[in-house]
């Protein structure tokens, strides 16, 4: 049955994520991981009030108290239009860009209310393994990483040695990351930033064939929403870092033994996503100036159309700092004395 044509929100969530790049885009190197974080949430968070959507913050900065923008529970969007549940994270790398590194990125993903996976408390990790639609069906949780990597190379006709295994570097992977190397495939080692590394393990001819390891929870369900727009695959479990989270969670009733797919994280296949790169990646440029310009390079896409689209923007600071109530030039980020906004 055809369908009129509605309103493809994440070409409104573009705005948001290209606020939070350009609201910090000029302290990428100064080492200002907090200024970062809270300037690009505050630029967000500015930006998603002219949204027309009833959304309500699922994945957040932090908790209401923790978090000063885009709090878990916050009430986002002008109150008007579709009820949203909405899952940020205003800059996944925010170390990365502190330091001058690539991958640093603005994420954004909208899904119909009561939809998005809420995490149990205190349990902040899960052991993950993502993959693009080439290798769906062949991954688990219950095999060992030979098994899983070998599995990903048969289905996408290569041999082992030529999967690239994105992981994220911690001490709590090191055992992973033997196992990669025992089984004779190529590792990438990432300091930060998982979500990136997992929307390039989902698309082709990126370099990177599947993320595997424990990372960040909230990251996993922002994941899945892109993974929806995608048609990738991930499995995951929860992962408690400490004796009491583990107790806790029993006490929950949680075996921790329960895995999770992409359509457990997020139930509604109507997804909006919207990704702004801040430094420099393989896939997205990150921001870039030139005279009297700045440059964003985004993606934008939505699970029900498969739609996906490069969005590639020349902004005039010039002008837009003439009425706009956010800080695109990051003067509110820039410490260092005698720094001029643009």
């Amino acid at each position: 049955m055809s369908e009129k044509i509605d309103r493809n929100l994440s070409l409104e969530l573009i705005r948001a994520t290209e606020a939070a790049a350009l609201s910090t885009a000029l302290v990428m190197g100064r080492g200002e991981i907090k200024s970062i974080s809270q300037g690009a949430a505050q630029a967000m968070q500015t930006a998603l009030r002219a949204v027309d959507v009833e959304g309500r913050i699922v994945i957040g900065e932090g908790q209401e108290g923790e978090a000063a923008y885009l709090y878990t529970g916050q009430a986002v969007g002008t109150g008007t239009g579709p009820k949203m549940d909405v899952a940020v994270r205003a800059i996944d790398g925010a170390r990365l860009l502190a330091h001058g590194a690539p991958h640093a990125i603005s994420i954004i993903a909208l899904s119909e209310q009561d939809s998005l996976f809420k995490l149990p408390p205190g349990l902040r990790y899960m052991y993950k393994i993502v993959v693009g639609p080439e290798a769906k069906g062949a991954i688990s949780l219950d095999k060992p990483a030979d098994w899983n990597l070998a599995n990903i190379a048969k289905a996408k006709h290569i041999d082992v040695r030529e999967v690239t295994a994105a992981v994220l570097d911690r001490p709590r992977n090191q055992q992973l990351v033997r196992e990669i190397r025992q089984a004779g495939a190529r590792l990438h080692l990432i300091s930060d930033g998982d979500i990136h590394a997992a929307m390039m393990a989902a698309l082709p001819e990126t370099g990177v064939d599947v993320l595997m390891g424990i990372g960040g929870a909230n990251e996993a369900i922002v994941t899945a929403c892109l993974l929806k727009c995608l048609d990738g695959e991930m499995v995951c479990r929860l992962y408690p870092h400490n004796i009491a989270t583990r107790q806790d969670a029993l006490a929950q009733g949680l075996t921790l033994n329960e895995i999770y797919g992409v359509n457990d994280l997020v139930k509604s296949d109507n997804v909006f996503v919207s990704i702004t790169g801040v430094t420099d990646g393989e896939r997205l440029e990150g921001v870039r100036y030139s005279e009297g310009n700045v440059h964003t390079h985004s993606i934008v896409m939505r699970s029900k159309s498969g739609t996906m689209r490069d969005v590639r923007a020349r902004h005039r600071l010039d002008k837009l700092m003439r009425y706009s109530e956010i800080d695109f030039a990051g003067a509110n980020n820039l410490t260092g004395a005698g720094v001029a906004t643009r």
